[in-house]
């Protein structure tokens, strides 16, 4: 079902061929004549693509025909980075320190043998892309304009809580009366929940789950999401992750063992085992074995689609979930598409709504998906296109893809296809940051403006919130700075039927060009690599088993792989990264997160000039980054994790093109470099587990253009220090802002706020054994909507200013017992006016809503 992909692809080249940079390429070149027909000969090609893509069912030689076009377009692509990277090499060499080394270092830069290397590629794929459309005449195409799109405006997202679902109250009722009523006999109760997929089993679980009644039940609640194979060591890894929060990944069977028997003896919990597909009963009872040291009243749910797993697991007889009755189905789908009570202005839309939830057939996610597709539109014909599709149609076997969700993708703009389609290359379950998706979207060049000005991390942001309100990601966790994003079973694959050859995803393989690959050494062999890696773009490498031969795969991938954007390596333990990465000069992301064996980065790859992200948090055993860190001009984002005391002057203070810096467990770090100022373009910075760490340089009070600020864990820093250096009056920008872990803090000092009184949205506070008041400035706090305060055991009250924070939507207190007992009781005034209100972990309300 790869309806549509390639119509996104020659778009996202021309948006590249439109953008500035590209008419300094033009400029300084001279190959604008040449681009121009480039240009002219995609766009009359793209004219068509969506004809011949509806076409292609019909004959293989339209499908190869397709194929050849794309294949061009990345070529087209490829092209472009070239001229891109020489204009960053130029950079280089324009900037203050010119002399013999730099020129050195970019050796083979020769301008006259680019120009004439580049004429000739050009020249190459113009005579392609006419062969191209000069056969697209014998396939009787037509021009077809995309018209079948419907837009979201741009506007805030609201999403409805699981409070919100509907139609399930009997059945939320009556598991809570399995899980509360006492049991005989020494078994640990397993109830299963059964039902196709997307008819809202996991929805129902997560109901139960966060029920306040069921969280003071049971002293222990665990959530783990199954994956497919069943593996009992991660079984074990995702329990003691959801039950302590701790990451056991380095641990054996058996250590892994001896630490679940500590958490669950002798209490009473409650486990959720979601998603199940495993029909291996011995591989259930040796799972079932390890949990038995739980105490009596404890309860197991696990939701499946398969009968059989149900009949295994089950010590209950299992809970089958019926499909939603239609009045409940388009209660939602009314709930979902209008704003509260604006159906009765559109009678209209609600008489072919009301066809629309008759063909969902009882499904709460087709429902869901449609109902938030049509949110954003009151026109009579986009909602009768949806009602009277053709995919309703189709034949419909048990495991095929909603015709709900094909629908949803249907409507979807080319730039949100193809962001969509790329998450394919996840495995089932896999759990995601948005900034982490960005950046891979970001470096595969999917995030184009025509707009000079516009950052491609906030085009990602707002491409994250359209694909979260149309259902195709669901927010598993929300955190105070990030929430956590997966994608349901069923969209996921519709993401896989939309890529076909594309891709080489987790245990799926492919016939064509490979473009991402997701390859995991506990279960395949390193000969099992493919052989089409020719134009591989991003490669994801998982090795949690700590293979020997990790190093030569990876620079056997890269041998093979030229345009390579993204090398993910995190989790893997080899001592050197190979050699030849410096060839790879279209990379943009690079990630060796959590190596604790490499000593040292090869300075080679400071020549990557179009480097956007270096990820190097947890390589606990780099003794200092490269030298000439300098060089790369185009990073946006930097993690460090390293041995150095200091930082060497010129070197990150360089990057000017930076907007998130991350210093993580850099145990003998003792200050930062003091020209962060020149940082002007930095919008996040995390300062997390640097215990040497004393003071803060002076230039941090002129970044004007910071947003986040962490500083977390770093026992001897101490910030009163540096009240009359830092203080800034206004001017800045800061919306979010952490402290925490500062045992030598006794008081907020006012110059943290780098001068963001009237900007500040979200404060966390944690760990601050010392703090026992809140500073008087809290009033000018007029943006404030979040605040959250745990494990702040002197603290016995806030000042009374609080009620002059007319903004706040949010108060979280967890582990201030002082606190907490004084907000319940005589304090009580100073945040009645606050909608939400949490203690540890109870929520009041002081609204009827």
């Amino acid at each position: 079902m790869a309806q549509f992909f390639a119509f996104g692809i020659p778009g996202k080249v021309l948006e590249k061929l439109g953008n500035v940079a590209y008419e300094g390429i033009c400029s300084a070149w001279g190959v604008r004549n040449e681009f121009e027909k480039l240009k002219d000969t995609l766009a009359a090609i793209r004219a068509v693509v969506l004809d011949a893509e509806q076409q292609q069912v019909r004959t293989q030689e339209l499908s190869l025909w397709l194929q050849r076009f794309k294949d061009a377009c990345y070529d087209v692509e490829d092209l472009i980075d070239e001229f891109e990277i020489q204009a960053l090499r130029r950079q280089v060499l324009e900037r203050g320190s010119t002399g013999r080394k730099v020129r050195h270092f970019f050796s083979g830069s020769n301008p006259l043998a680019f120009r004439f290397r580049m004429g000739c590629k050009i020249k190459k794929l113009n005579e392609m892309l006419n062969e191209i459309a000069a056969n697209k005449a014998k396939f009787h195409v037509t021009q077809n304009h995309e018209t079948n799109v419907i837009h979201r405006g741009r506007e805030t997202y609201s999403f409805v809580k699981t409070s919100s679902v509907i139609g399930r109250d009997e059945a939320k009722q009556h598991l809570l009366n399995l899980l509360m009523n006492p049991t005989d006999g020494e078994d640990i109760p397993v109830l299963p929940i059964v039902g196709i997929g997307g008819i809202g089993k996991t929805t129902l679980a997560q109901l139960v789950f966060n029920e306040e009644s069921v969280k003071s039940h049971f002293e222990l609640r665990i959530w783990v999401c199954v994956t497919e194979d069943f593996d009992i060591k991660q079984l074990m890894i995702k329990i003691i992750k959801s039950a302590t929060g701790m990451n056991c990944k380095e641990k054996n069977k058996e250590e892994l063992h001896k630490v679940l028997h500590d958490r669950l003896d002798g209490k009473r919990f409650l486990m959720v085992l979601d998603d199940v597909w495993n029909g291996d009963k011995k591989k259930w009872s040796e799972l079932k074995d390890l949990l038995c040291g739980g105490a009596q009243g404890s309860r197991i749910i696990v939701t499946t689609r398969i009968r059989k797993v149900a009949t295994i697991t089950g010590t209950i007889p299992p809970y089958d979930l019926e499909h939603l009755s239609y009045e409940n189905c388009l209660s939602l789908f009314l709930k979902l598409a209008f704003k509260e009570g604006e159906e009765k202005q559109h009678d209209n839309l609600v008489r072919i709504g009301e066809g629309i939830v008759q063909k969902c057939k009882g499904v709460a996610l087709a429902v869901k998906t449609l109902g938030s597709l049509l949110c954003s539109t009151r026109e009579q014909h986009d909602w009768e296109r949806v009602r009277d599709s053709e995919l309703w149609k189709l034949k419909q076997e048990e495991d095929d893809i909603l015709p709900a969700l094909k629908l949803s993708y249907y409507h979807l703009p080319w730039y949100l296809k193809q962001c969509f389609a790329f998450c394919s290359v996840f495995p089932k379950d896999f759990e995601f940051y948005p900034i982490y998706l960005i950046r891979l979207w970001m470096a595969n060049g999917f995030l184009q403006s025509p707009y000079e000005n516009e950052e491609p991390e906030d085009i990602g942001n707002r491409y994250i919130q359209e694909l979260l309100s149309r259902c195709f990601f669901q927010q598993v966790e929300e955190k105070f700075f990030f929430s956590t994003l997966k994608m349901h079973d069923l969209v996921h694959d519709l993401a896989l039927s939309v890529v076909q050859n594309e891709e080489n995803s987790y245990n799926h393989y492919s016939t064509g060009n490979v473009r991402y690959l997701w390859f995991d050494k506990s279960k395949q062999a390193a000969s099992q690599l493919p052989n089409n890696l020719g134009r591989l773009q991003s490669f994801f490498l998982l090795d949690e088993g700590g293979n020997a031969d990790s190093e030569s795969l990876i620079a056997e991938v890269i041998s093979r792989s030229k345009h390579l954007r993204v090398l993910h390596l995190s989790g893997c333990s080899f001592e050197h990264l190979p050699t030849n990465i410096r060839y790879l000069k279209q990379l943009r992301d690079l990630n060796l997160a959590y190596n604790g064996n490499i000593k040292r980065l090869p300075n080679s790859i400071c020549n990557l000039q179009s480097l956007q992200t270096l990820e190097l948090a947890g390589c606990r055993g780099i003794e200092e980054l490269p030298k000439d860190i300098r060089y790369l001009i185009s990073l946006r984002e930097l993690t460090v994790t390293t041995k150095q005391t200091s930082l060497q002057e010129n070197g990150t203070s360089c990057l000017t093109s930076l907007r998130r810096l991350i210093f993580s467990e850099c145990k003998n770090l003792e200050k930062l470099f003091e020209d962060i100022q020149k940082l002007t373009a930095l919008r996040e910075l995390f300062i997390e587990e640097c215990n040497n760490l004393v003071s803060l340089p002076q230039g941090l009070k002129y970044l004007t253009a910071l947003e986040t600020l962490a500083i977390l864990n770093c026992e001897k820093l101490d910030l009163t220090m540096e009240e009359l250096e830092l203080e800034r009056k206004e001017g800045g920008s800061l919306r979010k802002l952490a402290i925490g872990g500062l045992p030598n803090l006794e008081l907020l000092p006012q110059w943290i706020l780098l001068g963001s009184t009237k900007t500040l949205q979200q404060l966390y506070i944690q760990d601050l054994q010392n703090l026992s008041t809140l500073p008087t400035w809290f009033q000018h706090l007029t943006s404030l909507q979040c605040l959250y305060i745990r494990n702040c055991l002197k603290l016995s009250s806030l000042p009374e200013e609080m009620q002059h924070l007319t903004a706040l939507k949010k108060l979280s207190i967890a582990m201030c017992p002082k606190l907490s007992k004084r907000c319940t009781g005589e304090d009580w005034h100073k945040i009645a006016h606050v909608p939400e209100i949490y203690y540890d972990v109870f929520k009041t309300t002081t609204n009827d809503e």
